[in-house]
């Protein structure tokens, strides 16, 4: 008969693995976040242009759908490639995914017509693309 001590034995881990994210390397890349913002961009000069209410109205849809896949982009490495480390390393990381996400939220890119919104967007994503890079190196 096996007692629970043994059992436990035989269930706990042979061999201890660690990650600094959840799945193997190359699955996270800021890039995904960058392409959507530059589609914002380009969005926002396009209805900027454009006379035509239904053609600005469209392209405000779909610059609103592209502002929250930058956040979910964003979103996606603070939760899930980004670990505690990082965080430790580069204490602005935090601060630089909260400003990101802003920019691309209802005060932002999501709710405004604004370029400039969109490049400050661009460059908090660059921020945080050379942080991610920087952690690939470790």
């Amino acid at each position: 008969m096996l007692r629970p001590s043994n059992l436990s034995a035989w269930f706990a881990p042979t061999v201890e693995v660690s990650a600094h994210c959840d799945l193997p390397c190359g699955v996270y890349d800021p890039a995904q976040a960058r392409i959507e913002a530059e589609s914002v961009k380009a969005i926002i000069t396009k209805a900027l242009d454009s006379d035509d209410a239904d053609f600005r109205t469209r392209a405000i849809m779909i610059k609103e759908q592209r502002s929250e896949l930058v956040k979910h982009h964003l979103w996606v490495l603070w939760t899930d490639y980004f670990k505690p480390p990082h965080f430790e390393k580069y204490p602005q990381l935090h601060t630089l995914v909260n400003e990101a996400t802003k920019l691309a939220g209802a005060s932002g890119t999501k709710g405004e017509l604004d370029a400039a919104k969109a490049d400050e967007l661009l460059a908090k994503i660059d921020e945080i693309a050379e942080i991610f890079w920087e952690t690939k190196k470790a």
